[in-house]
């Protein structure tokens, strides 16, 4: 019994000690770190530390399955790395864009609409994860797209040079 109760203990403690550093390391963004562009126009905004948590939680339960670390599973030549969204037509780069996308998909190229093959809100009928998504919900999913290359680097989106 005491070998359990110091086992729940030291469970406790690192459980306890991961959550502190978790929550440091978010307040340690700055401002900086935080500012993204809003727009094809260049304006840009600056994501809110629980925005971030936000947009953090809603990318795992309605994005990572399919985009984990930025990859696309289902095309791993376009990922979700600041190049290939900005190459992207429309751009995607951007708040405005990456929230057109969520609300109506197309091709890399913007010729073809894929709703019914990628979740969005037009697809949220078949997509329900998408179903009760907010626009304050994509802009905090979008805040999170753009920020992380900021945080892991060339990690996000697979790390692929693009020439």
């Amino acid at each position: 019994m005491f070998k359990r109760l110091i086992s729940v203990v030291v469970a406790a403690v690192v459980l306890s000690f991961q959550l502190f550093i978790g929550s440091a390391t978010a307040l340690e963004l700055d401002q900086a770190t935080r500012t993204v562009k809003l727009n094809e126009q260049g304006d840009t905004v600056v994501i809110s530390i629980p925005q971030l948590a936000i947009g953090k939680k809603l990318f795992n339960d309605t994005c990572a399955q399919c985009h984990a670390g930025g990859v696309t599973k289902t095309n791993q030549n376009v990922g979700l790395e600041p190049e290939a969204l900005a190459l992207a037509t429309p751009r995607r780069d951007n708040i405005e864009g990456l929230v057109d996308y969520m609300k109506n998909p197309t091709t890399y190229d913007g010729e073809i609409e894929i709703s019914e093959i990628h979740p969005s809100i037009k697809s949220a009928d078949i997509f329900t994860e998408m179903r009760n998504l907010t626009d304050d919900d994509l802009t905090a999913i979008a805040g999170h797209i753009l920020i992380q290359p900021k945080i892991v680097g060339i990690r996000w989106g697979g790390g692929k040079i693009h020439y």
